[in-house]
């Protein structure tokens, strides 16, 4: 995962009320989902008014996606910050794939599956997929660079590994293993660091 995801419309500043509504709001969807929550239900669950969910955002689709836009960039900088206090090529490039699977842990399938089943949000996860397979092609080859891996083609690495987190992103791991996306993540770490570790 990286910072670096597509941003959302730009927000005006918004009170405390506000910002402590819309972190309930992406906790209700990472436990539930977002396919069955109108605003109405969102307001509800929320106790407040639904002219105070509309001045999160002006309609349904777009608090959503900022919903979503928000998680993952969240996800992102806490995967960087720990990153940030690893030294050794190994640990770093284990420890990157274990917090993207940590951070994936609080959202629900319900949460992924609505995710994957509503473009806006699923180009977000897309783009999120592409960017953390980019940072993992950089931890190889500062991993080989240092000795700490194996002389193995980085490009080809990160193709694969790329392949893996497509089909984790687009739920076919999931089908197809049974095993939830932040597991999946998991085992890839085990995987790749196997794989490439110089003997």
């Amino acid at each position: 995962m990286s910072a670096s995801l597509p941003p959302t419309v730009p927000r005006r500043r918004w009170t405390a009320r506000q910002d402590e509504l819309f972190g309930q709001l992406v906790a209700l969807f990472l436990r539930e989902g977002f396919a069955f929550v109108t605003l109405d239900d969102a307001a509800s669950r929320l106790r407040c008014s639904k002219s105070t969910i509309y001045s999160l955002a002006s309609s349904r689709e777009q608090l959503v996606r900022t919903a979503v836009v928000h998680f993952f960039r969240e996800a992102a900088e806490r995967v960087e910050h720990k990153l940030a206090e690893i030294d050794d090529p190994t640990d770093r490039i284990a420890a990157y794939l274990r917090a993207v699977g940590d951070e994936l842990r609080p959202a629900s399938v319900a949460f992924i599956d609505d995710v994957a089943a509503f473009p806006p949000a699923n180009e977000i996860y897309e783009r999120n997929t592409e960017i953390a397979a980019a940072r993992v092609r950089e931890l190889i080859s500062e991993g080989v660079k240092s000795g700490a891996f194996r002389e193995v083609p980085a490009a080809f690495i990160a193709e694969a590994v790329s392949s893996v987190m497509v089909s984790i992103q687009k739920r076919r791991m999931s089908a197809g293993t049974g095993l939830s996306d932040a597991q999946a993540y998991d085992e890839l770490a085990a995987l790749i660091v196997n794989g490439i570790r110089a003997q």
